[in-house]
């Protein structure tokens, strides 16, 4: 019979595509993690790679075991959460996805109340565009997503949490800031300064702004406060979450002006895989977030079964069923 020990180092083979890295990867030799492949593939009766000088080939086969590998890995650490997380919500280890235009404004607000509430919680953070979120979430390296939703994956459940507006960031004197408030058609498109193609805020904003998308701005950035600043200097205007206002909008020389209702935003919450048996750890977490951040919440019933901090096993109430 295979192993999960096989699995994680076909896993980590499938990721780095190089015995050695995935050999690091592991914390075992090189030999080591190619003979657990071998024996893999002796028992399965397949070859998975192709081994050429300085590079591995999957095979159809191989791609398609490593895929479904993961599915078991991800069982496993649920399994594993399963037993460990039964009698309190939110302790030990937590992985948690970000992405970058929600991270810097809402972290610095929850981890200290995270940590003040849930003490024997170790967040492990991890900070990237939702595409590679969502993958290891589906890998199960991570456990639960802060993120815009919808989620793009049929196979993730989430958890609304919050509405954020979006508000159009100017240079000072722009005339902008005499017309409010305002609506996607004074938004100057050849003006309109984005974050570079795979961040989700970007589609956001293409999306209100639909002409943008034939003449949008030729700059691409990867972080809003490398945008604010091209705002505050006059290259340009960029939609804003309201999230990040406080943060990125200190400058005396950026302007905000609000769109006039029914205006663009978008939805955070949280994402899961619907097999983790910690629903109870990211309930409490999203009912922090929304208390913390001051912000109604978007799905009340949900939030309202959260397990109160160090409510015991016993106590919790189950979670209502959306719809």
């Amino acid at each position: 019979m295979f192993t999960l020990r096989q699995i994680r180092y076909l896993s980590a083979l499938a990721e780095h595509r190089h015995f050695g890295r995935a050999a690091e990867s592991c914390a075992v030799t090189q030999p080591a993690l190619s003979m657990q492949i071998r024996d893999l593939e002796r028992f399965l009766g397949v070859d998975l790679v192709e081994r050429r000088p300085g590079e591995v080939v999957f095979t159809d086969v191989g791609l398609e075991v490593a895929r479904r590998g993961e599915r078991l890995l991800a069982a496993s650490r649920d399994l594993v959460d399963f037993a460990q997380h039964r009698r309190q919500v939110l302790t030990g280890r937590l992985a948690l996805g970000v992405i970058p235009t929600i991270a810097p404004y809402v972290l610095p607000k929850i981890l200290p109340a995270l940590q003040r509430l849930y003490p024997e919680s170790r967040i492990e953070l991890r900070e990237t565009q939702t595409r590679v979120l969502l993958d290891e979430l589906t890998r199960g390296v991570l456990d639960v997503m802060l993120l815009a939703l919808p989620v793009p994956d049929a196979e993730i459940e989430t958890l609304a949490l919050f509405n954020d507006p979006f508000m159009l960031a100017v240079p000072a004197d722009d005339p902008c800031r005499g017309k409010t408030p305002i609506d996607a058609s004074d938004v100057e498109h050849e003006r309109l300064i984005l974050l570079e193609e795979g961040h989700c805020l970007r589609d956001q904003a293409l999306a209100y702004c639909a002409d943008a998308r034939h003449a949008p701005m030729g700059l691409g950035a990867t972080s809003l406060t490398t945008v604010m600043q091209m705002v505050a200097n006059g290259y340009g205007v960029t939609l804003l979450p309201q999230i990040a206002a406080d943060v990125e909008v200190r400058d005396e020389r950026i302007g905000l002006v609000p769109f006039a209702a029914p205006g663009p935003g978008r939805m955070i919450g949280l994402g899961w895989r619907p097999t983790s048996p910690r629903k109870a750890d990211f309930l409490a977490l999203g009912r922090l977030i929304v208390k913390t951040l001051g912000v109604t919440a978007a799905d009340a019933a949900a939030l309202d079964a959260a397990p109160q901090a160090g409510a015991p096993a016993s106590a919790r109430a189950p979670a209502r069923p959306k719809g």
